[in-house]
């Protein structure tokens, strides 16, 4: 008997919300544009596909899309207490386990 359970929503799930989420976004920024920019800087109004243009530039612009990067910053709260708390082989892993997570 297979006893591996999955918890979670299946991976199109996921996908399909992502999918919406951005076309989310992209309407939220078309409305918010068209709501305020026009009186304010005297703009024209945008169109929903403009909108998502937009979503899309400011991403690549200001937030990347994270490609590869791993996320290996410093220690956190308390890391150094319960890190001088370990033992010496203890020390090793953490140490092992940390360069081949973060590539160093």
């Amino acid at each position: 008997m297979n006893d591996k359970r999955r918890f979670g929503p299946p991976k199109f799930v996921i996908a399909l919300c992502g999918v919406a989420a951005v076309f989310g976004f992209g309407a939220i920024v078309m409305l918010l544009w068209n709501a305020i920019l026009p009186d304010v800087l005297h703009v024209s109004a945008i169109t929903y596909w403009q909108a998502l243009g937009i979503l899309v530039l400011s991403k690549i612009l200001f937030g990347g899309f994270g490609g590869g990067r791993k996320k290996c910053g410093g220690p956190s709260r308390g890391f150094r207490e319960r890190f001088r708390n370990m033992t010496d082989e203890e020390k090793e892993k953490l140490k092992e386990a940390w360069r081949n997570r973060c590539g160093r």
